[in-house]
């Protein structure tokens, strides 16, 4: 990590007083957009969730760019779900066909939820080049150079994911944590809502992920409790270094992908069923719709890089290698918006984003801030990363 000396401090100083001069000469004489767009009255839409599907495969919800936003967006989510909390443990005190139950309000406005006039224009709404010229510091430190590129945008983009990762691994502690003790014990755990109303018949109910070897996989140091790291790994195996835990989720994606439950995977199994994801981690233009022809050849050749003993078969540990790929670490996606961010606000192409470049594509960062009724492709509008 890039480490100040007093010297370049004070060069930081300059550097960024003058970039703030240049910035609002070139704002003040630049052609605008329609600057009804630029400060659109937030409207939060949330990532809240109260799917039961197979978390092993959950598409991922990019978090927002703004820590700000995020924090907003979190305290909205902690409502609904301290709501949905309460439904499920006290339904005798909610009517679900009453809009006057406990907890059920309209959608929040930006004002809510705002506590600070610094990122308020005049009109009260969200003053998106203010927040931008107070993050631009933050993000832009190795090296700390006047320009953000691809790999501090990722790292920003990382502690923002992880911080919404451990809020809601805390949320779960919360819920679980009976006896109050900062422990999970697997008898505290027991079955997810998804496995209760799956049925036995289910799809995914045999699937271990709430059962004994996957609690047992995540106890790192085998206490037969989860601290917090450890249950937030158990929630998100998939950004583990833990090597018990990567070897239950190769096990699972086994169990789920076996068909013919023989306990191994032959190459039909590979092919339709993980070749697309291993491919798509390779290659996003890949097309997944194609399921034989061209893409044949490579899942083969990728088999057979896989097959270690030869026997045609994978089991469990021959997955190890691409185990990675069929669950994306948080890194994986944050580099992913990265790139999308700079594809987006790159306007000069070098590959890096001024701070007048951030402002002047505000779409790409603040997505929220525009109203459903806005000019999206206009503002090329890409709603997964807001």
């Amino acid at each position: 990590m890039f480490r100040y000396n007093n010297t370049m401090g004070k060069a930081s100083i300059i550097i960024y007083t003058a970039i703030a001069v240049f910035v609002l000469c070139l704002i003040s004489h630049a052609p605008k957009k329609p600057t009804a767009n630029h400060h659109r009255r937030l409207k939060i839409r949330s990532s809240f969730n109260l799917s039961n599907t197979n978390p092993l495969h959950r598409p991922h919800t990019p978090v927002p760019f703004d820590p700000l936003v995020a924090e907003i967006e979190r305290r909205l989510e902690d409502k609904r779900w301290e709501r949905q909390h309460f439904v499920n443990n006290l339904p005798e005190l909610f009517n679900s066909s009453s809009d006057s139950a406990p907890g059920h309000e309209s959608q929040p406005e930006w004002e809510d939820f705002m506590d600070s006039e610094d990122y308020l224009n005049d009109e009260g709404k969200f003053n998106v080049t203010n927040s931008l010229f107070l993050l631009f510091p933050k993000i832009d430190v190795d090296p700390s150079d006047g320009y953000v590129d691809e790999y501090e945008l990722t790292e920003w983009n990382l502690r923002q994911a992880l911080r919404e990762v451990l809020h809601k691994t805390q949320r779960e502690m919360e819920i679980h944590d009976k006896n109050h003790d900062g422990f999970i014990s697997f008898s505290e755990y027991g079955p997810p809502n998804w496995v209760q109303n799956s049925g036995p018949n289910a799809f995914g109910y045999e699937m271990g992920w709430w059962k004994e070897e996957h609690f047992n996989a995540s106890d790192t140091d085998g206490d037969g409790i989860l601290n917090i790291t450890e249950f937030n790994e158990f929630l998100h195996p998939a950004d583990s270094k833990n090597p018990k835990l990567i070897e239950w989720l190769c096990k699972e994606e086994m169990r789920e992908r076996d068909s013919d439950r023989d306990g191994k995977l032959n190459f039909n199994e590979f092919y339709r069923g993980l070749f697309d994801l291993v491919k798509n981690y390779d290659d996003e233009s890949h097309d997944t719709s194609v399921s034989d022809g061209p893409s044949e050849a490579p899942a083969k050749m990728t088999f057979s890089q896989l097959d270690k003993d030869g026997d045609r078969y994978l089991n469990d540990t021959e997955l190890q290698p691409i185990i990675g790929k069929l669950h994306p670490s948080e890194r994986y996606y944050a580099k992913q918006q990265a790139d999308y961010i700079i594809s987006q606000a790159d306007t000069d192409k070098d590959g890096r984003l001024s701070l007048y470049e951030m402002i002047e594509s505000p779409y790409v960062f603040y997505n929220a801030i525009f109203n459903e009724e806005d000019d999206r492709d206009d503002y090329g509008f890409h709603d997964e990363f807001r």
